[in-house]
């Protein structure tokens, strides 16, 4: 991931709107992350990750109970033991 001020930034705008195609590039103000330029399709594709919040008060019976049903699929099991520090 690139990482470049935002001087640098507008001065090659062109450039690292290229290289967002292949990969982010991290825009930086007074040293400090400001921003992130990266390609259509891939904030499309984490656009879609986004998931729906709601309070139970506001979910039908049978939304609650097909959450209630719901299993984590057998290759997403872990064990807090499997995570670093």
């Amino acid at each position: 991931m690139a990482i470049v001020t935002s001087a640098e930034a507008q001065k090659n705008f062109g450039r690292y709107r290229e290289q967002a195609l292949a990969e982010p590039v991290v825009v930086t103000q007074y040293g400090k992350p400001s921003v992130v330029i990266l390609s259509a399709a891939e904030y499309e594709r984490l656009k879609e990750l986004d998931r729906r919040v709601m309070l139970l008060d506001d979910m039908s019976d049978a939304e609650i109970e097909e959450m209630a049903e719901a299993e984590i699929p057998s290759g997403h099991h872990y064990s807090i033991r499997d995570i670093q520090d």
